[in-house]
């Protein structure tokens, strides 16, 4: 293809570059739509451009010699911090880190701005990430050692042990937004079995301090039995759960808060004004959660839990509300 084939394209007053060759409908399909990651496309020479910059960032892997040299740890609290939407970066108890779905602006812009600053360039030792959607795959900007990006299995360091399953998307849009019928008028899938493959989802069970997290990211609220089956026992739960629905409702939300019975419920994936614009139309999640029997309203964006204290809960409410780090 030759430079003279590219033309740029205004898609809701962000510009592309894109093969004049590859139609509207072709790119949509291609790449998501509504609520849903669109990897910027950029065609210079036929082939998509890398724009990762992870080569650039500070520090090294010092740390995580430090940690793989140590004794194993399995006693002492676990650390939950909460960076905004579906982010959370859980430390284990001999320090070693791992954080999930970090958060950017849809790169084609089609979708708005959802996010008031960049995600922060926070240093973690694991980067993971759930799905490919914008709002959970800014794996760029931590800054760690190791990414882990939609695993699928198992993996061990030093005191965590982490677990992937493979499921889908919510692919139904429960809440007056109908986000998912975008993909519809693009010629998508968004449910299985012949989605299209940023539907596709992973679950992690995070293993560590005698604590079992489940990160539940956007996944469907009715998977498979043997999903379940798989999990296990849960002690601390998160939630994509806003006041509009945007992912699941509450009483899908609550089934699955019924059927799993966890210590602790934390939900996520709703508007937190310190990070998030209205313009996502996420709402947040007091409603949900005040409808809780038992619930805490956090005053800080970081939690420490120790084992013996959450095998005390049951179905305890613990909600990060407005507050975020920010570095």
């Amino acid at each position: 293809m030759d430079k003279k084939d590219l033309k740029p394209t205004i898609i809701n007053g962000a510009t592309d570059t894109i093969a004049s060759g590859l139609s509207r409908r072709s790119f949509f399909t291609a790449a998501g739509a509504a609520g849903v990651g669109m990897a910027a496309t950029v065609l210079d020479t036929g082939k998509a451009q890398a724009q990762s910059t992870d080569w650039t960032q500070p520090g090294n892997n010092n740390h995580v010699i430090a940690l793989q040299e140590a004794a194993q740890f399995s006693d002492g609290e676990i650390g939950i911090e909460y960076f905004g939407h579906c982010c959370l970066r859980i430390t284990s108890p001999g320090g070693a880190s791992v954080l999930f779905d970090p958060w950017r602006d849809d790169p084609s812009g089609a979708w708005g701005l959802w996010y008031k600053y960049k995600f922060p360039e926070t240093v973690t030792d694991i980067t993971m990430s759930t799905h490919t959607h914008f709002d959970h795959d800014a794996i760029d900007r931590p800054v760690s050692t190791m990414v882990l990006d939609r695993m699928v299995g198992n993996f061990e360091f030093a005191d965590l042990k982490i677990t992937g399953f493979a499921d889908k998307h919510a692919c139904v849009a429960p809440g007056w937004y109908k986000w998912t019928n975008a993909l519809k008028e693009f010629g998508a899938n968004a449910c299985p079995p012949d989605n299209v493959g940023h539907m596709d989802m992973v679950t992690y069970l995070v293993e560590t301090g005698g604590i079992r997290t489940l990160i539940w990211g956007d996944n469907r609220h009715d998977p498979a039995d043997g999903f379940w089956d798989a999990i296990g026992q849960v002690d601390v739960l998160t939630l994509p759960v806003d006041g509009s629905e945007h992912i699941l409702s509450f009483d899908q939300a609550n089934a699955i808060v019924e059927r799993l019975k966890p210590k602790i419920v934390i939900p996520t994936h709703y508007l937190n004004e310190t990070t998030t614009y209205t313009l996502s139309t996420l709402q947040p999640a007091d409603p949900w959660v005040k409808s809780q029997k038992s619930f805490t309203m956090l005053d800080n964006p970081a939690l420490k839990l120790a084992a013996p204290d959450v095998a005390q809960m049951d179905r305890e409410f613990l909600y990060f509300g407005n507050n975020a780090l920010q570095a």
